[in-house]
Formats: C-alpha cells, structure tokens, sequence
C-alpha cells in the first residue's frame, strides 16, 4: 500500500483530534444543560496557555494540564453566571469567545515563532503492523489515541451507566432527576467543568501536535462555532459527534488536495470551504424536522414515503429539553 496514501489518512485522525476532544466536551456539558458558547475563544485561549506552559518547563504534561484547568475555569464563569446569577448563557458565552480571543493574542504575542518539539508518534507495536489500517489508526501521538479513547468512554458513561443516565435527567427534565435525589446545580458545575477541561486539552493538542503557536492559528480561528454545530450534527451522541469531526477534517484535506490542481482559484476559498460545507451537512441531517417534509412525503407512495421516513426519523435530532434553562430548587 502506497505509504503516501496512509500518511495521508493517518493525518486526518491526528488533526481531527483536537475537534473530537471539543465534541466530547461540549456534547457533555450541553446534555447537563449548560450552552458553553465561548468555545472558540476558549480553544484558541487554551492553545496559547497550554503552547507557552509547555514550552517554560519543557513539560507536555504540563501543558495540557494547564490548557485543561483554562478551559474548565472559563466553562465553569459560564456555569455560575448562569445558574448562580441566572444570566443568560448565550450572551455570557458569546461575550467570553471574543473576550478569550483577545486575550489569547494578546498574551500569546512573546511566543509567536518560539519553536517547541510537537507531540512524538508513539506506534502502538503489533497493532500498528497491521496492513493499511496499522500506519493509519495506530502510528499517532499518544493524545490522538485519547481521542479515540474519549469517545469510546463517553458513550458508555452516557449510555451504559447510572451516572450517565443522571446526566441525560439533568439535561432532560431536572425537576424529575432532583425528586431522585440528584443536587442538579452540583453536577451542572461539575459536568460543565469537565467538558471545560476536554476542551482546553483540544485546544493545547492543536497547538502541541497539529501546528506551534504563531499567533493567529490559521485554520483554527473559527473551530470552535464548528464545534457547536457538529455536536448538534451528532444528535448529542459521542460517536455520531465523532464522525462528524472527521468528516469536517476529510473537507479541510480536501481543500489541501485540491489546491495546487486549480491554481487559479482564489487559496481563501479553500480555507473557508470546508465552513460552510459543514453546515450544509448540518443543514441536511436536521432537514427531517421541518414540516414541509413531512407534507411533502405525504404525497409520495406507502413504500416510498416508509423508507424515506425511517431515513429521516433515523437522522434526527433534538437538543436537551432543558438546555440553557436555570433550575430552581422548590
């Protein structure tokens, strides 16, 4: 197998990391209740912090820890103004993405051109022999196997255990998860700050492994609303939010591809392109809850208006009942 084709691939899975990390961040914090919209300033915040820790101790640990503690703290200002303060989320988070923002520039200019040594691939023996999917899946960065790992561990927390059926409740219908005996504020907090600090690590991981810190993080200014979209993309499910973070990696790569093969079109169209192709994805699978639809299917024949409905009904998605809604104790 051509090892250019499977470097190429493999690259996907290493850029799509530091957007599975937000997925599954933001995916956790919404299902709790909570909108964490200051999640491109936050990213880009948690990049600088977690690129200027890492480089003043010589310490990746240390940078993520610090980028993860930034992006739990800016969720959790998030969390109290709303459930403390009883402001509202989408104005306290749109304020905090350009506010964080700022401040990540302004903050980060003394490390723009510093140079640190990016995350080292660490090939997973046997596995990474594997013909094809081997060099692909398991000659990555040891945070890009996280990615895969946090997936996998937010699915089952959320769907196959107490404490993620607690999560849902919150999220749901609190009045009814506080009668069982849930502190629904409490796991707000903690839940919003967990997603917090999933975020800040993909933040640090664009900037430790995808690109250094040079401050503007081209291609990266901008994620963080791709983010939200892709976790309503993904119905609020880990794994359906995955593969929509890959599929918005493969139209980046693609614009890479198809740059030098059409020369005269404008470069800017092909960083921007995979923006709106996105939501184009986001506009189709969320297509299923318009009206017109089902009107428009009514008119079409049993067999065909059957298969179409089960298509639609399967690709639907609807929000947390009780998203952005401050719960009061009676």
């Amino acid at each position: 197998m051509d090892s250019s084709l499977t470097n190429s691939i493999g690259s996907i899975f290493a850029w799509a990391g530091p957007i599975i990390f937000g997925v599954m961040g933001e995916t956790i914090t919404e299902r709790a209740g909570v909108m964490n919209l200051s999640l491109n300033g936050s990213l880009i915040l948690a990049a600088m912090v977690g690129f200027a820790a890492a480089t003043a101790t010589d310490s990746f640990i240390i940078g993520f820890l610090a980028a993860a503690v930034v992006g739990a703290l800016i969720a959790l200002l998030i969390a109290f103004m709303s459930i403390g303060l009883k402001q509202s989320q989408i104005a306290v988070g749109y304020v905090l993405a350009i506010a964080t923002k700022s401040l990540a520039y302004f903050l980060g200019a003394p490390y723009v051109g510093v140079h640190v040594k990016l995350l080292p691939t660490v090939p997973i023996p046997l596995l990474s022999q594997i013909p094809f999917i081997g060099p692909i899946l398991f000659k990555q960065t040891l945070l890009t196997y996280f990615s895969y790992l946090a997936v996998l561990f937010c699915y089952i927390w959320i769907f196959k255990t107490h404490q993620g059926l607690m999560l849902t409740g919150i999220g749901e219908k609190p009045s009814a998860a506080y009668i069982r005996g849930a502190n629904v504020n409490r796991m707000r907090y903690i839940y919003t700050g967990i997603g917090g600090a999933m975020v800040g690590i993909g933040g640090a991981l664009y900037s430790l492994s995808v690109k250094t810190w040079n401050g503007t993080l081209s291609g990266f200014d901008g994620i963080g609303w791709i983010i939200l979209a892709i976790t309503i993309f993904g119905g609020w499910h880990p794994i359906k939010g995955a593969l929509g973070s890959y599929l918005f990696v493969v139209f980046q790569y693609m614009g890479i591809i198809l740059q030098p093969l059409m020369p005269n079109v404008n470069s800017r169209i092909f960083q921007v392109a995979p923006f709106p192709l996105m939501i184009l994805a986001l506009l189709f699978v969320n297509i299923g809850n318009a009206d017109w639809v089902d009107r428009t299917l009514a008119g079409l024949p049993e067999n065909v208006r059957r298969s179409i409905t089960k298509i639609l009904r399967a690709m639907r998605t609807s929000p947390p009942a009780a998203l952005g809604v401050p719960f009061e104790n009676e």
